[in-house]
């Protein structure tokens, strides 16, 4: 004789993966190859595998083990609410058929879409997790003191981890991710939105110096930075974070604009991340290519710092100047000839020679096709002194040319 569990399970397989995947194939989804690399908290489970198995086995009519496996979530992560409602479906199921997802009586409804929104980006951002084959194409270069590069990817409510080694990139892992209340775009104190641009960890803040709603520690980055300044972006305090103590995950819509992540992902962030080295990376669609196309893309963008340096040596500034762009404003909003007149005002009649660049980074700008971001430092002589200063430059194609658009220290 079925027991009620058994009978159930129709309605569970039929309404419960249809309304959370919203027609996600679960195959594709529960995929070996989908499934993300173990946490470094060797100990305890990932929770994101044990959440894909207990939906696999849910695939499968494997009942029993389905709820061993959610049984196993919870005492792992007591605070993981995704992992609770799924664990409740399957004990409800002894009583009745469950029809939807997180069949909670008289449950709080703004909650538990928050836990379905949850669910389903997890499980579709682990189907479409990129091959590790392929490259991101905002990171162009990263300089050689650079260990890694975190690219969030706000659609997907994903950050991936890129590590450096030898100036080429290896996927590490990735994580799942928590960003403003009304999206991205940022543009002005307390819209409750995330930035898209490429930052720098400017800081790092130790879990015991903060409320527990930031969780183990922050990583605040350099928003705004030079690009946001100059198209009047406002705003401050936009931190990587993690959780507060009671819930291993927020919604993917949550924040006041920062990205937040589970506390075990971002203690590993934390970890690795270095103050002026540490690039973020926020994209609303981030696009990854072959490493052909990849190698070919970063090529060309070095060519242009490679024609730049050398017009830095020539005596002929007319040379030097149709680099820069007719809209080039500097930090202090100067326009390029006065800018220009400012620099070499600064060197007394000297002339720039020798000008070798290192540490050099390029990343195209996340939204912008025609923008690349440069930074490097600049050693040159200056008559019999050496100068060694360190730059950012913002380039932006016009028609064919590419022409700088801003340069400043960095």
């Amino acid at each position: 004789m079925a027991t009620p569990f058994a009978r159930h399970a129709p309605a569970l397989l039929g309404a419960l993966l249809l309304a959370s995947l919203s027609g996600l194939p679960l195959s594709a989804a529960a995929s070996s190859s989908a499934l993300p690399q173990q946490s470094i908290q060797s100990h305890k489970p990932d929770p994101e595998a044990l959440l894909i198995e207990v939906y696999k086995d849910l695939g499968s009519n494997r009942l029993q083990q389905a709820q061993a496996k959610a049984d196993a979530l919870v005492a792992a992560y007591p605070n993981f609410r995704l992992g609770h409602l799924v664990r409740g479906d399957l004990l409800l199921m002894h009583a009745r058929p469950v029809r939807n997802f997180g069949a909670i009586p008289d449950g709080h409804t703004d909650k538990l879409k928050d836990l379905r929104a949850e669910a389903m980006v997890r499980l579709k951002s682990l189907q479409e997790r990129p091959d590790p084959a392929m490259i991101p194409r905002p990171v162009l270069q990263m300089a050689e003191d650079q260990k890694n590069v975190l690219v969030v990817d706000t659609t997907r409510s994903r950050l991936y981890v890129y590590e450096n080694q030898g100036g080429q990139l290896k996927f590490m892992t990735d994580y799942y991710v928590s960003q403003g209340r009304y999206g991205v775009n940022k543009a002005k104190e307390g819209d409750q939105r995330t930035p898209l641009g490429v930052y720098y960890v400017n800081a790092r803040i130790p879990g015991p110096k903060l409320p527990d709603f930031y969780g183990t520690g922050a990583l605040p980055i350099n928003y705004p930075n030079e690009w946001d300044k100059r198209n009047g972006r406002s705003g401050s305090g936009i931190w990587l974070h993690g959780t507060p103590s009671d819930n291993f995950s927020r919604p993917p819509l949550s924040s006041d604009g920062c990205v937040v992540l589970a506390n075990p992902d971002l203690q590993s962030l934390y970890a690795t991340a270095e103050v002026g080295k540490t690039v973020v990376v926020i994209s609303d669609n981030v696009q990854f290519i072959k490493r052909a196309e990849w190698d070919q893309e970063r090529n060309s963008a070095g060519k242009l710092l490679d024609r730049w340096q050398q017009d830095m040596e020539s005596p002929d500034a007319d040379k030097l100047l149709t680099n820069y762009s007719a809209s080039f404003r500097s930090s202090l909003g100067e326009s390029l000839s006065t800018w220009y007149q400012r620099q070499q005002k600064s060197l007394n009649g000297a002339r720039l020679s020798n000008v070798k660049l290192r540490d050099v980074s390029l990343f195209r700008y996340p939204g912008r096709e025609d923008m690349i971001v440069s930074t490097f430092v600049q050693e040159a002589s200056i008559g019999k002194a050496k100068n060694t200063v360190r730059k950012r430059q913002y380039w932006v194609k016009e028609g064919s040319q590419w022409k700088i658009i801003y340069e400043g220290n960095a």
